[in-house]
Parts: structure tokens; sequence; C-alpha cells
């Protein structure tokens, strides 16, 4: 296999594996979101930052521990800002779609509550997955073989054109 199936391989591993972290988060994200709705007085929007910030939390152990553990870890500080940064970013994109349906448009019930997070959800998971690969959890740099210094040198003393057989 060449290169680009290698690579190719190698980003459809790291999607499947952003995925199932991903997926645990959206279960987190929605669980804490109706239980918060269902268990208190808060606004739907505020539940959903409640919500929304469990999963964030959750995400980041799945995602440096798991989805990319290989990943540099020499920068913590740096990494866990930029995180909370993107995140945020996301948190206004996931909340922006739910709060536009329910104080834009008074969609309101519970059920439409439960599609515009899930829809919200979607829109921001994509952002974060450029953010999050693209900028927080960088990859470590690739060791390529150092390459041969004369990869064409004819032996010494032997005409270019035809070697000798002693």
């Amino acid at each position: 296999m060449g290169h680009g199936a290698s690579r190719l391989r190698r980003v459809v591993r790291e999607v499947a594996k952003f995925g199932a972290v991903g997926g645990a988060g959206v279960l987190v994200n929605l669980a804490v979101f109706n239980l918060v709705r269902h268990t208190t007085d808060l606004q739907v929007v505020r539940a959903s930052v409640i919500a929304t910030v469990v999963a964030i939390v959750f995400n980041y152990i799945g995602f440096r521990y798991f989805t990319y553990r290989d990943r540099d870890k020499t920068r913590r500080t740096r990494e866990m800002t930029l995180f909370l940064l993107f995140s945020a970013i996301g948190l206004v994109i996931e909340n922006g779609v739910l709060y536009a349906a329910t104080y834009g448009f008074g969609w309101n019930t519970p059920l439409q509550n439960n599609v515009f997070k899930f829809l919200g959800i979607g829109v921001a998971t994509l952002f974060r997955f450029w953010s999050y690969r693209s900028w927080v959890f960088r990859a470590l740099p690739a060791h390529e073989p150092a390459p041969d210094p004369l990869p064409h040198a004819e032996p010494a003393g032997l005409p270019k054109t035809r070697q000798q057989v002693p």
C-alpha cells in the first residue's frame, strides 16, 4: 500500500475514535440536558449550556486519553487553553442553534428542544473536529529516514558504463 492509502487509513481511524468519544459525549450531553430540564426550572438554553459544559469535560478526557493519546503532550497548558477556547466557540454554535429555534421560532416543546439541541451538537461537532485536530491535539512530527547521501555513486575506480568482475 502506498503513502496515500496509509494516510487515509490513519484519518479513518482518527475519525472513528473521534466519533466514538463524540458519540458518548452526545449521550452525556443529551442525558444531562434532559435531567436538568426535568428536575429544575431552568430555561432551556441555560440547561443546555450546563449539559454542554459537562460534555466538554467528558470529551476532553476521552480525546486526550483515547483519540489523541499519541499526540504531543509537552504543552498541556497551551492544549487546555486552546481546547477550552474552541469548546467555548462550539458551545456558542451548539446553543445558538437551540436559542434560535426556541426564542426565534417559538419551537419549545420537549421534542423540539431535543431535535434542535441534537442539530446544534452536529453543527458544532464539525467545527470541533477541525479545530481540535488542527490546533489542540497537534500531531508529532513524522520521523523520516535520512536520505542516502550518494544514492547513485559508482564504486571507486570502475568505469561508469561497465563494472568489471574480478
